[in-house]
């Protein structure tokens, strides 16, 4: 059976069973015993012979036996143990080693810095494969483990099963080796104890191992001299005998080179932790294979890193002597090339002397004219040229600048190296001006303040990090409308065809059609249809990204569906600028749009692509218009604002053809205007004022009506209804007195010019609610429900004391007008109980408690962006809550709210419900987004614009 095993072959033989192997020990010993009992006493001297060559035989099986073992293991992935299918080893991958190219494309996609396979595993399977034998451990890993790894770093849902919590324990191998019966018991899991027999075998590996790696073999030795033969690096690197301080023993190892125990240059440090000279370590992986040559730990050329600085600054810091004859300094490590380069300076200088007797000295090449040096360097020039056309197709600049670089690493200037390398790609050591721009309007830098720093960072630095002024011009215009072409099928009507149309006046054409009204403003605005074009342009990416999870067609066409949110809204308080132009008002006016969701078209039904997540921010929100003008002044404003909304007109009845992922797509638009407050509602959609009798923007009730009936109103008003109500007041046909005319249309006095959908301004609601409670604290601290008639200096002496306690309380400074931050604060149970402080009776303080509770409840359903989902149980209440605040009003607060109600009050209690029922959401489409670009006007307008009046608002827009 011995001789058997002998002529089968191991690398192509089948891996030897358990059975097999107690067989042939068994019958060795039977043959052993028999030998020694049959044979007699003379001939047993024959038989030692036999015996030695009966052991040499045992022990070429168990070496074809460990063999087979490693056959076994390369059969075996390294992470989950399975067994490779013979006609899957080829989607099979390597343990050790750098990642293949489908795998390093996605890391660089996802900006990870691991690069070789060793560091994905650990920080996916939390594997340690560094320290692997390929004699215990299998060398590759199923293409299973690989999508696994892909899996993880490209964020998508893994399918494949993999068991996380019981990783491979792989052991040496033995008679009882599990590896050799994976294909009829499989592999025991780190769950599994160990035998107490193979842990003993363990510790007898290990002992060994401790003691052949005390001993240092010859063939050690060898292998270290022919590594330093490998390397011949005695001319280049610095020995240790130069250092001018006796180091200790150990100090002088870890500052040296493991190959040509020369001072480290250039050092480099592998996974195993060993330092090298880059050079080194590179010839030898080279020449010996990827491995250390210190552990023989796998080692590749993607995982050497450069030590830590503080080890660095220790080697620069070394005192050098140096090695020039004459020449007795001591110089730092660090900058022994420098010095190294004024000796050679110095020589060359010499050599060339005798070359010019009785001439002038030759001077230095950098010192001459341009004509001077090309002179003398026609001989080099010409030889660079024929290598340049001989072997990179006619590239001298790039043969001349990689000779430099070359020199530059070699005297281990590597930072100016980096910076030329950075040029010849073509990145420049400069910033974009995209990036430019960025700094500059984040920093809140006007352009002779950003000139003045690129001035002095280019004269300090001697480099232009920054760009010039017309370079950041250039960047802004391709950021700005009016750069992308585009088309509308049909053209849109009164609007000029050209695309090229970035910030234009908004007075042009006033004053044909206004001659008698003086307009004193100031105004800038987007064309509306190259504004959205712009808009989109800058989504392109999400959209193509909406349409892949929706795993949509990329080059489906439309039509896409845009629906935006219009906002508008006046800022008072602007301070007046200095600098020439006409006398205009100290209020400002914003129209802004927001895209609110794209959706596309398959088939019948609509699949939405892109939602905004944040609706409310000053990010998305894109400014169209800018008009230094008062809100209130209707002629001004209906003479700015109404070529904007002829544009928006014609935009409504046609499509917009624009290249989007390299395919002319087709996009229509819906326009929804929520954004803006009450006062400019009642202005562009021609009602009364706020203090009319007609206490809502969006039913017909009248203030005593919605008092007595808090809560059940629907929503009846519309821009067309509002229209037809202008022309029944303009022209009277019934023939009826002023009073019987305003009855028969609500409160409309003036022609509506905006179309606005009927909704509530979440901002403004809070804001508006928050003053009513305000006044509700103050009335309760002079207890009103007892005492009704009160004097002005009485109710002045109540909101003293209020403004006082919740300053002291609450930290709330007392404003002339409510802002939203002081409404959010003032807003909490933590108020109420600071005011029930000042109020003595204990009824009132549960009716104000319960009051504020029920508040609480209800201002999410009209704050959130989408209630369904945050507060679906709040929702559901909404109705209960509102009436029971409405039964508390006209009981407990009936002092206050008998025959009258606030206009926010009214629309809180009775129209949220139907607007939510609607829209879906009604935080998502107010007016905040455009409340916070009103920070940025006056920001921009104070620190980053010019000083003249004419080109501050383009400046700002």
């Amino acid at each position: 059976k011995v001789r058997s095993f002998e002529k089968t072959p191991s690398d192509d033989s089948q891996p030897i069973n358990k059975d097999q192997a107690e067989e042939v020990s068994s019958s060795n010993k039977e043959i052993m015993l028999h030998k020694d009992e049959t044979v007699p006493q003379g001939e047993k001297m024959d038989l030692t012979g036999n015996r030695q060559a009966l052991e040499k035989d045992v022990s070429d099986m168990k070496t074809q036996d460990n063999k087979a073992h490693q056959n076994n293991l390369k059969q075996l992935c390294r992470i989950c143990g399975v067994l490779f299918k013979s006609d899957c080893y080829k989607r099979t991958h390597p343990v050790h080693g750098p990642v293949d190219d489908e795998t390093l494309w996605l890391l660089r996609k996802k900006e990870k810095k691991a690069t070789s396979w060793p560091d994905l595993i650990s920080k996916v399977f939390r594997i340690d494969v560094r320290g692997d034998v390929d004699t215990i451990h299998p060398t590759r890993f199923c293409h299973n483990c690989w999508s696994i790894i892909h899996r993880k770093f490209s964020n998508t849902p893994c399918e494949v099963y993999f068991p996380r919590n019981s990783t491979m324990e792989w052991q040496p191998h033995s008679p009882n080796c599990d590896v050799c019966h994976i294909t009829s018991r499989g592999v025991k899991r780190k769950s599994q104890p160990l035998s107490v027999q193979h842990s003993k075998r363990v510790k007898s590996i290990a002992e060994r191992a401790r003691i052949k790696r005390g001993v240092k073999s010859q063939t050690q030795i060898n292998n270290k001299n022919l590594m330093k033969e490998i390397v011949n690096c005695k001319n280049i690197h610095l020995s240790t005998k130069l250092l001018a301080v006796d180091y200790p023993v150990d100090f002088i190892k870890s500052i040296s080179c493991q190959i040509c125990e020369h001072i480290l240059a250039d050092p480099v440090e592998t996974t195993c932790r060993h330092l090298f000279c880059r050079t080194c370590i590179l010839k030898c992986i080279k020449v010996m294979g990827s491995y250390c040559p210190s552990c023989w730990y796998p080692c590749f050329p993607t995982d050497l890193v450069t030590p830590v600085k503080s080890f660095l600054s220790i080697l620069d810091n070394l005192g050098i002597r140096c090695t020039v004859k004459e020449c007795d300094e001591e110089i730092l490590h660090g900058k022994y090339g420098q010095h190294l380069s004024s000796h050679k300076e110095i020589k060359d200088r010499e050599l060339y002397s005798h070359i010019n007797r009785g001439g002038r000295p030759r001077q230095h090449l950098l010192s001459l004219t341009r004509r001077a040096q090309k002179h003398r360097l026609r001989e080099l020039k010409r030889q660079v040229k024929a290598f340049a056309e001989k072997e990179e197709g006619g590239d001298i600049k790039a043969v001349c600048m990689t000779l430099f670089l070359l020199a530059l690493r070699a005297k281990n200037e590597h930072r100016q190296a980096d910076e030329l390398e950075a040029i010849m790609q073509g990145k420049g050591s400069g910033l974009h001006p995209a990036v430019c721009l960025a700094i500059r309007v984040n920093t809140f830098l006007s352009c002779s303040q950003y000139h003045k720093m690129y001035r002095t960072v280019k004269a300090v630095t001697g480099r232009q990090i920054f760009q010039p002024l017309h370079a950041l011009r250039t960047a802004e215009k391709a950021l700005l409308p009016g750069y992308h072409p585009f088309e509308w099928k049909p053209p849109l009507k009164n609007v000029s065809t050209n695309t090229e149309v970035g910030i234009i006046d908004g007075l042009s054409g006033l004053p044909l059609s206004i001659d008698d009204y003086p307009v004193d403003t100031i105004a800038k605005r987007f064309r509306y249809d190259a504004a959205l074009v712009c808009a989109l342009k800058d989504m392109e990416e999400e959209i193509l990204e909406g349409m892949k999870a929706k795993n949509l067609d990329d080059y489906l066409n439309g039509p896409f569906t845009v629906v935006v949110k219009e906002s508008c809204d006046g800022m008072g308080d602007v301070s007046e600028k200095h600098g020439s132009g006409p006398a205009v008002p100290e209020k400002a006016v914003r129209f802004s749009f927001t895209v609110m969701n794209i959706a596309i078209a398959c088939g019948n039904e609509s699949k939405r692509i892109f939602e905004e997540v944040k609706p409310n921010s000053e990010l998305c929100c894109k400014p169209l218009c800018l008009m230094l003008a008062d809100e209130s002044d209707h002629e001004t404003l209906t003479a700015i604002l109404s070529p904007l909304i002829a544009e928006r007109e014609a935009i409504k009845n046609s499509d917009l053809l624009l290249e989007m992922g390299g395919i002319l797509r087709t996009f229509r638009f819906i326009f929804r205007g929520t954004g803006y407050d009450e006062k400019l509602v009642r202005e562009v959609e021609g009602l009364e004022a706020s203090g009319s009798t007609y206490i809502c923007t969006l039913c017909d009730a009248t203030r005593l009506e919605a008092s007595q009936n808090l809560v059940f109103h629907s929503i009846t008003r519309s821009h067309a209804e509002n229209l037809e109500r202008y022309e029944i007041w303009r022209s009277n046909p019934y023939h009826e007195s002023v009073d019987e005319l305003r009855d028969r249309v609500k409160g409309v006095s003036a022609k509506p010019f905006i179309e606005t959908v009927p909704s509530i301004d979440a901002l403004h609601c809070d804001i508006g609610n928050a003053a009513e409670f305000y006044r509700i604290f103050q009335m309760e601290i002079g207890e009103v429900y007892k005492n009704p008639d009160v004097s002005k200096e009485e109710r002045k002496r109540w909101q003293l004391t209020l403004d006082k306690h919740l300053r002291k309380k609450m930290n709330l400074k007392p404003m002339m007008r409510m802002s939203g931050n002081f409404a959010r604060k003032l807003m909490s149970k933590e108020t109420v109980e600071a005011v029930c402080e000042l109020i003595k009776c204990e009824e009132r303080h549960e009716a104000l408690k319960e009051l504020m509770d029920l508040y609480l409840k209800m201002k999410p359903v009209w704050r959130s962006s989408c209630p369904a989902k945050e507060c679906p149980e709040l929702l559901c209440q909404y109705s209960y809550n509102s009436q029971r605040f409405a039964e508390l009003l006209c009981t407990k607060f009936k002092y206050r709210y008998e025959g009258k109600i606030t206009n926010y009050f009214h629309k809180t209690l009775a129209h949220v419900p139907e607007i939510i029922e609607r829209d879906g959401s009604i935080g998502a489409w107010a007016s905040e987004g455009n409340e916070s670009g009103n920070k940025l006007f006056r920001r921009f307008r104070k620190m980053n614009a010019r000083q003249s009046k004419c080109y501050e608002m383009e400046d700002v827009l």
